[in-house]
């Protein structure tokens, strides 16, 4: 229950109450006459919850709150690890498959291996139950340091495996990929910024740099964002000593800058950045400041505009208040926010929707920006745009052709993943007998009839089936890449995965036409 402000004996609070004080004493007592006096039961904890909402949706759309549970939920990936066995898996017919223990993790310490089928946790099934996904996940976590015992089906071995699990923590990785393209070309795939994505990106620079790597493609599509302090630090792993990279101002909130500071691991080779409308936050501020100071080039379509600084406010049952307290603007003195209204989330919502139905993610002519809304790069005096996101240099429209309504409905059911999980279930050994390189695979795989027809079949039964056969064979193109990459990713990791995707991408291809054309 929230706090009374103290009375005096006729009622009022002695001397003269500011707005705030009676704001304050308003809301505990309208929380003090339902709690005490409603006809029915009230949960006064939701009461106290949905009052902190109601003030919050009538602010900007990124002030929010959270309750203790939805709090960790949302930390977790951005804080670098979590309590768990170590596996990462797949649901398989309502079996746990294991795609791949985490290396030197819990599971693999104990012999786990890819392939195998976790269908009890502590001598209750979790296989053939329908088990949510989330309650097995609740299961296989627990805190550091305290034993599950595992029930595993492994193929081959007639009888159950047992194995005794000691819970720890568990990485997790905030870079999908770091790959070279060419011989002279590194890509990295950043997912998100948090606590440990710094030292996850100098790791992947000196790895590719030891590779020949001369110049960089950073990709950002549909990273969300992050920690700050993790944008800062990695914009500064490309920037001059001193270069401006972001600065926050607000109302009650001082200006402040943040800059190089000069130790950079990538200070010289070139860059080109790909974003999409998904990119926002933490992604806008290397982007911006990596166009601003001329470092590099922008290639996709415009960010997603969210420029507001959250702070933190943790209350005392573990639950949390995000409130807005400044914005942020990149060196040329944009402002990364989009606008908005006060208290409507819906329409701010639908932006990216109405970026579609406008044409502005199909065709580069939809797009106009009036003079007020142009600034200067701060090298070159190039022209780039304000008004809430970041516009790309070199645009890349939404292919809305490229995936057919057969593929996209076979990955919305699951068939793609189910048939990879079978046709990897059944061939891994084999596979890495074969390719016992990537570069070997990468050459010289194709995907075979066998897995384009256990893909169809499970498409059958999911209920999804071609149109005609003009529509079958337009999918087969990205289905045969789709299909070669996940079983890259099950024989390694993501990093091939992505290296076979992004062999026919557009952003890619762009990314690579302007590094040849581009003096180095």
């Amino acid at each position: 229950m929230l706090l009374c402000l103290p009375l005096c004996a006729c009622g009022q609070r002695k001397g003269n109450m500011s707005q705030i004080e009676q704001s304050l004493r308003k809301l505990s007592m309208a929380h003090l006459a339902i709690s005490s006096l409603y006809v029915d039961s009230v949960d006064e904890v939701k009461l106290t919850e949905d009052a902190i909402n109601g003030m919050l949706s009538n602010l900007d759309p990124h002030s929010s709150y959270t309750n203790a549970e939805e709090t960790r939920k949302m930390n977790e990936p951005l804080q670098g690890n979590f309590d768990g066995i170590g596996v990462q898996f797949n649901m398989l017919e309502d079996t746990l498959v294991v795609i791949q223990p985490v290396s030197k993790g819990p599971s693999e310490k104990v012999g786990i291996i890819a392939g195998d089928r976790i269908v009890t946790v502590n001598d209750t099934a979790i296989a053939g139950v329908k088990m949510s996904r989330e309650e097995i996940m609740r299961r296989l976590r627990g805190p550091r340091g305290t034993d599950v015992r595992l029930g595993v089906v492994r193929r081959g071995i007639k009888d159950k495996l047992e194995f005794t699990v000691t819970r720890d923590k568990i990485p997790v990785s905030t870079l999908d990929a770091a790959f070279m393209v060419t011989p002279t070309v590194g890509l990295i795939r950043l997912s998100s910024f948090g606590s440990t994505s710094h030292g996850e990106m100098v790791k992947a620079i000196k790895d590719l740099q030891a590779k020949g790597m001369k110049d960089l493609i950073l990709d950002l599509q549909q990273n969300g964002g992050g920690y700050m302090d993790a944008a800062t630090s990695i914009a500064g792993e490309f920037l001059p000593k001193n270069d401006l990279i972001v600065y926050t101002k607000g109302l009650r909130t001082p200006y402040k800058e943040f800059r190089a500071q000069g130790q950079g691991l990538f200070r010289e080779g070139r860059i080109v950045v790909l974003v999409d409308e998904y990119s926002a936050s933490a992604s806008e501020i290397v982007t911006g400041a990596i166009q601003d100071q001329d470092r590099g080039l922008v290639v996709g379509r415009r960010t997603f505009g969210k420029g507001l600084v959250q702070k933190p406010f943790m209350l005392p049952d573990g639950s949390m208040i995000r409130l807005t307290v400044a914005r942020y603007y990149t060196p040329s003195g944009r402002c990364i926010q989009k606008p908005y209204t006060k208290g409507d989330k819906t329409e701010y919502n639908k932006d990216v929707i109405e970026r579609y139905n406008h044409g502005e993610l199909t065709n580069a002519d939809s797009i106009h920006f009036p003079d007020s809304l142009k600034f200067r790069t701060l090298r070159k005096g190039r022209t780039v745009y304000g008004g809430g996101g970041i516009m790309p240099d070199y645009f890349i429209p939404l292919d809305t052709t490229r995936y057919t309504k057969y593929y996209r409905e076979l990955m919305a059911k699951g068939a793609i993943v189910n048939a990879n999980l079978k046709y990897i279930d059944k061939n891994r050994k084999k596979l890495r007998r074969q390719y016992d390189s990537f570069g070997k695979f990468k050459a010289g795989f194709e995907t075979p009839q066998e897995l384009l027809d256990l893909v169809e079949a499970e498409g059958v039964k999911a209920g999804v089936k071609p149109q005609d056969e003009e529509e079958r064979q337009k999918t087969l193109p990205e289905l045969k890449r789709i299909m070669k990459a996940l079983v890259a990713r099950d024989i390694w990791d993501m990093s091939e995965y992505f290296a076979v995707v992004y062999e026919d991408n557009p952003f890619v291809k762009k990314a690579l036409e302007l590094l040849e054309s581009e003096p180095s």
